[in-house]
């Protein structure tokens, strides 16, 4: 793991480089004010003070130097400074004016590195100093949740198969004195029929199984994240062509944000009682691997007619929601590489989320807008319940035609969740298909900052 607390420290006073961080409408009004020796410099590498530019400027010595970088995003912004926290040498910087607030998190993130299978560069920290000290812990314990996010959906699925999911709950366990109870292989059968249709393909080594974490005084309000965990998807007998499965290792992302959220649920110390489901799986082919056609018992009792093997998310989602449902929790929230159609229409950055509690919708995306980590609220449209009529069982998984895709899968899992539980369905990417300042192509958190905001100020202390 990046030791990201070396990177953001309280401003004392001690040297540092300055950083300039100037908006393109008051670049001209900065370089008026400057030495003719800055306007010389900033002259000679041509800028023009478009978002971007950037210059080492010179100080009375050699060693005497400091950073301008021409910026337009705002200043709650946390990428502000991202760029910068990847490229300055190892050293120590300070913003020339105005706090650090969130562009800590992206100096911070900007410097982490996924070195499971290569080696890391060798540069030291960049350090930036920042009078708001109360604030540290925090923004270190968030990078460090995004950071567990692109790590566990950015390692190949021969390593991060269902038992390594296991692992990573029970490493969280042991750090926050939470509990870790798992079913597994055959034993979900009875208790679990979806999750074990789903995984009873895979090898033994890689048997199916559903995660459970709790965590908390049991007499605080009990709150339920659960996380699509498949560790790999082939699409089953429906099989994906390569171009499909090239990225289906990070088909777990959802349970990556699930365990990130418990994690920072856990270190805050919120006063809750956390249940935390994983159902993890690998959707492999083999001669015993569920059919189209099969109809899959539920742990709620409902029969599904599964009318796609491709479409087992939902399928394990739909187990775990009920279980967590049991418990008579006041809110669940889930996360889950859901749909392909999400996708079409929010793209990559933008995750759906699906809810019937306005109150919780406006609360997440407040929070969204406030932490710079937006989704979008699309309907659990009850018009398009009906596309999941079966004629021999309760629900297909899958409706034909692939219209409403995000919402019809949205649909699915409501029908396993309490009616008068809070409930909010996240349908994120968990992966970014190209680099930006702070966040490198690869596996990503979306909504994760969200919701714990959300989460804090719901059951924060007052």
């Amino acid at each position: 793991m990046t030791d990201f607390a070396s990177m953001l420290q309280p401003d004392r006073g001690q040297p540092a480089r300055t950083i300039h961080v100037v908006h393109p409408d008051a670049y001209e009004g900065w370089l008026a004010k400057q030495s003719q020796r800055i306007r010389t410099t900033v002259t000679a590498h041509r800028l023009t003070g478009k978002p971007g530019d950037r210059a080492v400027l010179p100080g009375e010595t050699v060693e005497d130097w400091s950073m301008l970088l021409v910026c337009n995003e705002a200043v709650t912004s946390p990428w502000r400074i991202a760029s910068l926290g990847a490229s300055l040498p190892a050293g120590t910087y300070r913003l020339a004016e105005g706090p650090v607030g969130a562009a800590g998190l992206g100096w911070m993130l900007a410097q982490h590195q996924f070195t499971r299978y290569v080696k890391p560069d060798a540069i030291g920290p960049r350090v930036l100093l920042t009078q708001d000290a109360a604030h540290i812990d925090e923004t270190i314990r968030l990078a460090e949740a995004t950071a567990l996010v692109r790590d566990l959906v950015n390692t190949g699925a021969s390593d991060m198969g269902p038992a390594d999911l296991e692992a990573a709950a029970e490493t969280l366990a042991k750090r926050h004195g939470a509990t870790v109870t798992t079913t597994r292989g055959d034993a979900l059968a009875a208790g679990y029929p979806m999750i074990h249709a789903v995984g009873q393909a895979a090898s033994k080594d890689r048997a199916p199984r559903l995660i459970e974490l709790e965590w908390g005084d049991p007499s605080h309000p009990r709150i339920a994240l659960v996380g699509k965990g498949v560790t790999f998807d082939t699409g089953g007998l429906d099989i994906k062509p390569s171009a499909g499965m090239r990225l289906m290792k990070k088909d777990m992302g959802g349970a990556a944000h699930a365990l990130a959220l418990a994690s920072l649920v856990m270190a805050a110390k919120l006063p809750v009682r956390l249940h935390l489901l994983i159902p993890a799986v690998e959707n492999s082919i083999a001669g015993n691997a569920f059919r189209p056609g099969d109809v899959l018992a539920t742990r709620k009792g409902l029969t599904v007619e599964n009318t796609n093997t491709d479409a087992e998310g939902r399928l394990v989602l739909g187990d775990a929601l009920t279980k967590a449902g049991e418990s008579d929790p006041e809110l669940i929230l889930d996360f889950a590489t859901l749909t392909g159609a999400a996708r079409v229409a929010l793209g990559p950055d933008l995750p759906p989320m699906f809810t019937d509690d306005e109150s919780l919708a406006a609360d997440l995306l407040a929070s969204g807008l406030e932490q710079n980590d937006q989704m979008w609220r699309l309907p659990l449209w009850n018009g398009y319940d009906e596309m999941l009529k079966s004629d021999i069982a309760d629900m297909v998984n899958a409706p034909d035609g692939g219209f409403a895709g995000a919402i019809t899968a949205a649909l699915f899992l409501r029908r396993f969740v309490p009616k008068d539980t809070a409930w909010a369905h996240l349908d994120v990417f968990a992966w970014r298909p190209s680099a930006k300042p702070g966040r490198p192509k690869g596996g990503e958190a979306y909504a994760l900052r969200a919701a714990f905001a959300m989460l804090v100020k719901r059951y924060s202390r007052p």
